[in-house]
């Protein structure tokens, strides 16, 4: 819900038309980005939670993304809920049983092929970017900075406010790097696949476009941080509080950990 929200809360303040506007709601109501479980292996977060939310996302996409859309927007711009269903099925949810077909009944030609199509798939993604921002050139240039502040506050929001409601949980601080990671990064090159099937990549597709490469930078920077940081433990343990009680006492740690 945080991202979804945030969007349609900087959207709604900052002075954008409101098909532009409607480009940073899209970023918020599309599924975790797949970067970030780079991330949070860099992070030092769980990993395991990393590629279960992002994999619940996906999933849910296909239903989530079109509602949030058509009740954040539907009333100010046309939201065709069926059409954008099938699209995320079509760019994400039928790419990735392909995927994973293909991985399972050939995995020696897979395994060839993963450099390359790591390869190719980055440059597709930098080559949608090109577009987007070649389409919408003269909308860029009079909002252009007005949009990256969007966009950065937006990413920002979404790393504080996943940190801050995972500590609030009492989640450990592995966790709440993970959380705050999956929360903040999107998948910007969904929305802006999203944006160029509605027809509206000069508009709505904009907000992606510099998210997607703004996000990998503030994700990275994050994680690099964190990474020099070691995760704080949980304290308060009975056999933590046993043992430093048989510290005080004088007993070596192993008899005591034995007798604990």
């Amino acid at each position: 819900m945080i991202m979804p929200l945030v969007g349609f809360t900087i959207a709604s303040l900052f002075p954008l038309d409101p098909e532009i506007a409607a480009g940073i709601i899209l970023v918020g109501c599309v599924p975790s980005g797949i970067a970030s479980n780079v991330m949070n292996y860099l992070a030092k977060g769980n990993i395991a939670l990393s590629i279960t939310l992002t994999a619940i996302t996906t999933l849910l996409g296909p239903i989530v993304t079109p509602l949030w859309m058509k009740s954040l927007i539907g009333t100010e711009l046309h939201i065709d809920y069926v059409q954008m269903t099938w699209d995320i099925i079509r760019l994400v949810v039928l790419p990735i049983a392909g995927g994973v077909a293909f991985r399972f009944f050939l995995p020696k030609i897979t395994k060839r092929m993963e450099t390359k199509l790591a390869f190719f798939s980055m440059i597709g993604l930098l080559l949608t970017i090109v577009f987007i921002n070649a389409a919408g050139r003269d909308n860029l240039m009079k909002v252009g900075l007005l949009l990256i502040a969007g966009c950065l506050l937006h990413n920002v929001t979404g790393y504080i406010l996943g940190y801050t409601l995972a500590k609030l949980c009492r989640f450990d601080d592995s966790t709440c790097r993970t959380i705050s990671i999956e929360v903040g990064m999107q998948n910007g090159g969904l929305a802006a696949g999203l944006a160029i099937s509605l027809g509206r990549a000069a508009t709505m597709g904009l907000a992606p476009a510099i998210c997607s490469p703004l996000m990998n930078i503030t994700g990275a920077s994050l994680a690099i941080w964190w990474c020099g940081r070691s995760p704080k433990q949980n304290t308060g343990s009975s056999d933590t509080t046993v043992l430093q009680e048989d510290n005080q006492n004088g007993l070596p740690a192993e008899k005591s950990n034995s007798e604990s």
